[in-house]
């Protein structure tokens, strides 16, 4: 099993979307939420994905095609 660190951030349109439960549905990935800051203009979350390397691969790709900003933020 896989884990990577990233830092999302999701315009003011996603706020309020279910997408990191979309992400352990639709990818079968678990998300475990290490920080975030929600507003009701601006979510940035830092996320530990894990699962297998090409779902957490799927899922980040999935994540850009909804237009959330995703950071790598491997080495912290």
């Amino acid at each position: 099993m896989a884990k990577k660190k990233v830092l999302l951030t999701f315009p003011q349109t996603l706020v309020k979307e279910p997408i990191v439960w979309q992400l352990g549905r639709d990818f079968n990935v678990v998300t475990n939420i290490r920080g975030a800051s929600i507003s009701d203009d601006l979510a940035i979350l830092a996320i530990l994905l894990e699962g297998p390397p090409e779902a957490i691969e799927a899922a980040l790709s999935w994540l850009g095609t909804r237009n959330v900003k995703v950071e790598n933020l491997e080495g912290e």
